[in-house]
């Protein structure tokens, strides 16, 4: 028997919000421990890799030169005179070296981290196979799982690794029902997208504004 559908107007309900913990990840069985992809990273290696040849072989060149008994170029006579006159405690030669600190922090943080953050690792039923699902792939799914909640009037779903975040708009059912409805569809859904961490679930569902005039 269905539900009665109660007037808009007799609601004083404006919103409902619950957050869910993220539910424990089922046994991977035989398969393998399915870690996050990693970034091969390709064109930023090949271009460090090419400055530091350049650079390498062009100190190199000029070493072998005055070995040789010849004058060793003229930015290198010039960057030893420098370095005779320049202090350490000089603003702008401090601001250098934290600057020159940063830039190689960044670069060792971007290689120990896997990167491609936008694809989820799925679980690894099977040792030899690996698979990833995207992220706004994920969210579109959701999102056509949250429409068929009744009620729902849109609903727009963030996905993130460890995270979805569903916001819903509600034009007719008791806002606590319609939530509720929404947390079982979409924790399914979450189950079925076969995840090997499946995030936790934040859930809020609101009325759509009042038109004005």
């Amino acid at each position: 028997m269905s539900e009665p559908v109660r007037p808009v107007l007799d609601l004083d309900q404006s919103a409902s919000a619950a957050a869910y913990e993220r539910s424990a990840a089922p046994n991977d069985g035989d398969g393998g421990k399915a870690g996050r992809f990693w970034s091969a990273r390709r064109v930023s290696a090949g271009l460090l890799a090419l400055v530091v040849l350049g650079g390498a072989g062009l100190l190199l060149y000029d070493i072998a030169a005055v070995r040789a008994d010849r004058p060793a170029m003229h930015w290198r006579r010039v960057f030893a005179a420098d370095l005779a006159t320049w202090r350490l405690d000089e603003l702008w030669v401090m601001a250098a070296a934290v600057a020159a600190m940063l830039v190689g922090v960044c670069l060792i943080v971007i290689a120990v981290t896997p990167g491609l953050r936008k694809l989820l690792p799925m679980r690894r039923d099977i040792a030899s196979v690996r698979a990833g699902l995207d992220r706004e792939t994920a969210a579109l799914v959701l999102r056509d799982r949250a429409m068929e909640v009744s009620g729902v009037q849109s609903a727009n779903v963030r996905m993130r690794r460890t995270k979805v975040s569903v916001r819903a708009l509600s034009h007719f059912r008791e806002l606590d029902d319609v939530r509720a409805d929404l947390d079982a569809a979409l924790g399914a859904g979450i189950r079925e997208l076969g995840l090997a961490r499946p995030p936790a679930l934040t859930v809020h569902v609101r009325r759509p504004p009042a038109k004005k005039g």
